[in-house]
């Protein structure tokens, strides 16, 4: 299988190979993580992995005779593809309905296996229910869309080297998985990346939910010191008691040690057991969002006398934080306001088999418009978001797929358990995330009784992890126990969108709707077609075709200011980021498409509204001229519309000044009554920020 060596210095089931070496070299910067990666650090191999990316045949369905997990079934007429791959999104994203129901991937691993080496197949995630075969035995199913799973392979495979892996995947709507209803498709297949994993006989646990088999607990940081609990799962697969040196340690971004730990374990035959070390960093460098997102390195070994045996590193951020009912968030000891967005993972032409270039693309835009934290709505999204999140000192809100409702059923409780779990051990080292997430709308429409199953929900997050607060996403009062369940509570509301209120009366009359006594605001926002304009624009049918950008603009001025008059609201987050698919939606003149983005589905426009919240967010200097794309106009009377952080802003119509305009409502300044004259006008804005002129132009062709 000509593997890739890695000692998995930095983060582990990251492998070296040609489309990922330069993602993640910018994900880990540092330059002795860059030595590690260029292979130049000098420590043996601990592990050995390879991604099955190519290689693979596909068909949709479940092939055309029985038979399929075996080797000797002949695929010869299947479709070759690699790795990632989903199906449904090419007719989701035109707004038709896809296909739920079964695909098989199939794939040789053609290796001689070693002895007294330990085999494992890792899946990122696989939509929504996987059943794993090689060689035609069953090695276990996986329920759910969103987590990563793990099987070791190690018995299962040939000793003549010849060795077939197959898998079923199947999308299909099932009653125990979540979602079982939502404004998002559910694609289908494997459509994040596939990790074949060799190790010695002892290692830290693959199979404990496709953890990285290390728990970094921060029991308690502060200032002065952090003190840090550390759970490893060992497992030790030979046949015989063995003896090794667990070390734990942490290192300075420079690579330096700061504090460690040793001790001898002794691990009983075919078992994985846990095992405990507690260390105290003394006045740390604390993690502290955008400002300084600064990353010492977490590192576990274990070694024989001389040798590593097993390593884990991982980035670890130190940070504390709490969210006061009447003063908002506060992170370090620190007010720090929360300006977040909403995000959906999927691409056009892609579904959910997006790159590390896509995510690479989403993290430097999330960042452009000054967010502090991302909503990962509404499931489990991709370790290497979650990692960018980390180094970019981004909090992330991470979530589970229970959405608009329930089944209440014992199956449907435990598969939801299981993905609570599969996301919290997969990702409790990931410093960027700061709550673990219960339900979305849940009762908004018809549903069971939530509330049993959502109180030992948030007993099994507390249970996993004691130094994290769950928190829910609501849209109704329906129930206003379950609002309580969760420690922290999001409202979705759509002022001036799916209502007409005043929002900021709302605001205070849902301030107690909470355990905490404060709120975020976990979903607002409105519809843009970006190719639809009006000059004076009116609150438009949400269903319908005529989603003019200049009306989402107006819809989020609005609740900003109302949101900002209400101190008890700790945080928000824009609905949503980016366009996404939504294949029963026909609205605003593209069908499937849910268009509340700020952003283009393409990424490739940034909408008017992307701009009010860069001038209210970001410490970058911003200038610019609303309605840019309203070019054809007929009227030849007009307001014009700025959006600048600058405290004076100039505009000039056609060469000649219009007068300056002083402190602004919220970044927004208006020109009323501006006069067109028949044939090409230039629209052009200056200020001056921080010293720097600040300068903005378009065009705009009055019809007559």
């Amino acid at each position: 299988m000509n593997p890739i060596r890695t000692c998995y210095a930095v983060h582990p089931f990251k492998t070296i190979h040609s489309r990922e070496v330069q993602a993640l070299k910018r994900l880990f910067f540092l330059s002795a993580i860059s030595c590690a990666f260029a292979g130049i650090i000098s420590v043996a191999c601990a592990r050995e992995t390879s991604l099955l990316e190519s290689g693979w045949r596909f068909t949709l369905g479940d092939g055309n005779s029985p038979g399929v997990e075996q080797p000797t079934f002949d695929d010869r007429q299947w479709q070759s593809i690699s790795i990632p791959h989903c199906w449904g999104w090419e007719q989701a994203q035109k707004g038709e309905s896809y296909y739920r129901g079964p695909g098989w991937y199939r794939r040789e691993l053609n290796f001689v296996p070693r002895n007294g080496k330990r085999y494992f197949v890792r899946f990122d995630a696989a939509s929504s229910v996987a059943n794993v075969y090689l060689n035609g035995q069953l090695l276990g199913e996986h329920r759910g869309a969103f987590g990563a799973f793990c099987f070791e392979i190690t018995t299962n495979l040939s000793p003549a080297g010849t060795n077939l892996l197959a898998v079923r995947v199947s999308n299909a709507a099932e009653p125990d998985v979540a979602p079982l209803s939502g404004d998002f498709p559910v694609y289908g297949g494997l459509y994040r990346p596939v990790h074949l994993i060799e190790t010695s006989e002892e290692c830290f646990s693959l199979t404990d939910h496709a953890s990285p088999g290390v728990a970094w607990l921060q029991t308690s940081v502060t200032t002065n010191q952090a003190m840090l609990d550390v759970t490893t799962q060992i497992s030790n697969g030979s046949k015989q008691k063995s003896s090794l040196i667990l070390t734990v340690k942490v290192l300075d971004a420079d690579g330096n040690e700061i504090v460690a730990t040793n001790q001898i374990v002794i691990l009983a035959p075919n078992t994985t057991a846990p095992y405990w070390a507690h260390l105290t960093v003394s006045n740390p460098h604390l993690w502290n969002g955008r400002k300084d997102p600064y990353l010492y390195q977490a590192k576990v070994e274990l070694r024989s006398t001389n040798n590593p045996v097993d390593i884990i590193e991982q980035p670890l951020g130190l940070r504390f934080y709490q969210v006061d009912p009447a003063n908002g968030f506060f992170l370090n000891g620190k007010p720090y306001p929360i300006h977040g967005v909403c995000r959906h993972q999927d691409r056009p032409d892609k579904g959910w088999a997006i790159s590390p270039a896509d995510m690479d693309e989403d993290i430097t835009l999330i960042k452009e418009i000054g967010a502090t934290a991302v909503r990962c709505s509404h499931y489990q999204q991709s370790d290497y978001f979650y990692s960018l999140c980390d180094r970019e000192g981004i909090l992330v809100w991470a979530e589970i797929p229970q959405v608009d409702r329930i089944n209440f059923s014992l199956a449907f409780e435990q598969t939801s358990q299981s993905q609570l779990i599969d996301l919290i051990r997969q990702n409790i080292n990931h410093p960027s995330i700061f709550a673990w997430s219960l339900f979305n709308e849940i009762g908004n429409g018809p549903t069971d009784d939530p509330h049993r199953e959502l109180q030992d929900l948030d007993n099994v997050a507390h249970s996993e992890d004691p130094t994290r607060p769950t928190i829910g996403a609501t849209m109704t009062g329906n129930f206003p126990q379950m609002n309580k369940i969760p420690d922290l509570l999001g409202w979705n509301r759509y002022p001036w969108w799916y209502a007409k209120n005043d929002f900021e009366q709302e605001l205070k009359s849902l301030q107690t709707t909470s355990r905490s006594g404060g709120i975020c605001i976990s979903e607002y926002g409105a519809g843009a077609n970006v190719n639809q304009h009006e000059q004076n624009p009116h609150q438009p049918t949400p269903g319908g075709q005529w989603h003019p950008e200049e009306w989402q603009a107006i819809v989020h001025e609005r609740t900003w200011a109302a949101i900002k008059g209400c101190p008890f609201v700790w945080g928000t987050f824009v609905w949503n980021m980016f366009d996404f698919t939504s294949y029963w939606r026909d609205e605003g003149g593209v069908r499937g498409r849910n268009d509340k983005g700020l952003i283009t589905y393409d990424r490739k426009i940034r909408k008017d509204a992307f701009y009010f919240y860069k001038a209210n967010w970001s410490d970058e200097p911003v200038i610019y001229i609303t309605s840019r794309r309203f070019i054809q106009r007929t009227n030849a009377v007009t307001n014009v519309k700025i959006y600048s952080n600058a405290t004076a802003v100039e505009l000039s119509v056609n060469g000649i000044s219009q007068g300056v305009l002083n402190d602004s409502n919220y970044g927004v300044f208006i020109w009323k009554g501006q006069q067109l004259r028949p044939g090409e006008n230039i629209i052009e804005a200056t200020a001056k920020r921080s010293g720097v002129v600040l300068n903005d132009k378009c065009v705009w062709r009055l019809i007559q």
